[in-house]
């Protein structure tokens, strides 16, 4: 995927946003006021890549099964995964991550906030 790919992606989430408070070509991608993912352009030290807020369980079998991701730590447990975008997973795999981050974030939030976004999601009415 592209970070178009991925931005197009997570913009089409339910009340999905995009800022760059960290600086141009980084933008992050929020939902509820909070970042479920964030895109990072590429360095000397690293591809195109996006980290994504991930569940702890899931975290560590995506590390497990792709070489490629990295976890984010905080505290002891991990919630953080990034990805290149170079095809370090396929692409349809990236997409259910991004559902996922997003999901995350929206689990946070309180009910009917929660309830109200989880109506707006496609195929869902």
């Amino acid at each position: 995927m592209t970070p178009e790919d991925v931005a197009a992606f997570a913009l089409a989430l339910p009340e999905a946003t995009e800022e760059e408070p960290y600086g141009p070509n980084r933008p992050v991608f929020k939902v509820g006021g909070s970042i479920f993912a964030m895109l990072a352009a590429a360095t000397k030290e690293h591809p195109e890549q996006v980290t994504l807020k991930c569940a702890p369980d899931l975290a560590l079998h995506l590390c497990e099964q792709y070489p490629a991701i990295r976890p984010w730590y905080r505290g002891r447990r991990w919630h953080w995964l990034t990805v290149p975008l170079e095809d370090a997973m396929p692409a349809e795999e990236l997409t259910d991550m991004l559902h996922h981050a997003w999901e995350c974030v929206v689990s946070e939030l309180p009910r009917t906030t929660r309830e109200r976004l989880h109506n707006l999601r496609p195929g869902q009415q």
